[in-house]
């Protein structure tokens, strides 16, 4: 594709002219001619120095050790500018320390940004202040961190020094304590090695020296104190957590028996109520029953002839049953013939209706006996349809037996007793 483009691009592509050999300014390195060829140090032996009279080696001092020297040479310098302070140092004769000493509250780690004004007002709270002395730097002239406070009375002092110690202010807890170098023998400030160590006494041999220049004992047991403070709150608070969970509980439980006891009155209604309405079922199926009984007597009475008539218009014949039901005591012959061709024919000319009646009819008495309430509610039902005292020529008969009977009586079949289904009468 390159040969379809253009001179003016070929040209880019062109190799370039070779680079033209130009002679070196000067030799090599090796081909160069040196005059004084490299020799041995054989010929110099003679110049060295006899070894017996070379001096003795000396050592050089390393720089952890000289190190080391710089500050023991520190530490006796200080310890002698100690010892001739502590010879010139009298508290008593002190012209900064004025007042009375047992009037006087020593005030350390103090803010710096904390003015005379601040310390009166926070220390004026445990009794009238007299004089308030802040140490200033002589060199530079800021504060060096501590005062002096003087009491007009004493107990003030004392109740100061009891409450005040670990008192924040402006950001930082101050140390409080009392005027030692007055009143404790042999106490030496800190910048003589004493100072206010673990036991406030001074002196090397009491002072315990540590970073923390305070007694820990006193604010381990404002530790404590504190401790169990926030012990007790966090159990209140648990308390109450609890007792309110306890309370939630119980008006869970309560809301949850009202909505039982509401549901069991609702089921409870809604049973009475199918209970109501199976009972108006049933009493109806009764009255038709009884109603169906008596147009069939007086079909029967109208078109048998010399039938007897039962005695009233409720009871139902004694003999009306399916064949072999009350065994052979009841009366046969023609009139027996008769009653069973008009039978057969009723139930030839019966309607679509009737029988999607009788069907209904049949299903209610499944659901009733599955229910395991046939027995009891049926009994009650016959009792109030059969016109309670009077005498239909069942009482004789048991109760399956009854019911049997009052079965075939209200339609064309009987009940079987194993399970419960219409079955048509057998005929003769």
């Amino acid at each position: 594709m390159t040969q379809f483009l253009p001179p003016n691009l070929l040209a880019l592509f062109a190799p370039r002219d070779p680079i033209p050999y130009l002679p070196p300014l000067e030799k090599l390195p090796h081909e160069k001619h040196h005059n004084q060829p490299y020799c041995g140090i054989a010929p110099y032996i003679r110049e060295f120095e006899d070894p017996r009279d070379a001096p003795p080696p000396t050592r050089a001092e390393t720089r952890e050790e000289r190190m080391e020297r710089k500050r023991r040479e520190k530490i006796e310098r200080r310890q002698q500018e100690v010892e001739t302070e502590l010879k010139m140092w009298d508290p008593h004769n002190d012209p900064n320390a004025q007042g009375d000493a047992f009037k006087t509250l020593f005030v350390a780690r103090v803010n710096y940004d904390t003015t005379e004004s601040k310390l009166r007002r926070e220390f004026e709270v445990y009794g009238p202040i007299k004089r308030i002395h802040m140490v200033y730097s002589k060199r530079s002239g800021k504060p060096r961190g501590y005062a002096f406070i003087e009491y007009e009375h004493e107990r003030d002092m004392h109740s100061a020094y009891k409450h005040a110690d670990g008192k924040k202010i402006d950001g930082r807890r101050v140390l409080v304590d009392v005027e030692r170098g007055r009143t404790v023998k042999g106490w030496r400030p800190r910048r003589l090695g004493g100072g206010l160590g673990g036991t406030r006494r001074g002196g090397a041999d009491v002072n315990i020296r540590h970073s923390g220049r305070d007694d820990t004992s006193r604010y381990d047991e404002r530790d404590r104190d504190r401790d169990r403070e926030r012990e007790r709150r966090e159990r209140s608070r648990e308390r109450d957590k609890e007792r309110e969970r306890r309370r939630s509980r119980s008006r869970d439980r309560r809301r949850r028996s009202r909505s039982r006891d509401k549901e069991e009155r609702r089921r409870s209604r809604e049973r009475s109520k199918d209970k109501d309405r199976d009972r108006k079922r049933r009493s109806s199926r009764s009255r038709e029953r009884a109603r169906r009984e008596r147009e069939r007597k007086e079909e029967l009475r109208g078109g048998g002839g010399d039938m007897a008539e039962p005695s009233e218009a409720g009871d139902p014949p004694p003999d009306d049953g399916p064949p072999g039901e009350l065994g052979p005591d009841g009366p046969d012959g023609p009139e027996e013939k008769g009653r069973d061709r008009d039978r057969e024919r009723r139930r030839s000319h019966r309607s679509e209706r009737e029988r999607r009646r009788d069907r209904d009819r049949d299903r209610d008495r499944d659901r009733e006996h599955k229910r395991g309430e046939r027995g009891s509610e049926r009994g009650r039902d016959e009792a109030r349809g059969g016109g309670g005292g009077q005498d239909n020529g069942l009482e004789g008969l048991g109760n399956d037996s009854r019911d049997m009977y009052m079965e075939s009586e209200g339609g064309d079949g009987y009940l079987a007793p194993e399970n419960g289904y219409l079955m048509e009468a057998a005929p003769e």
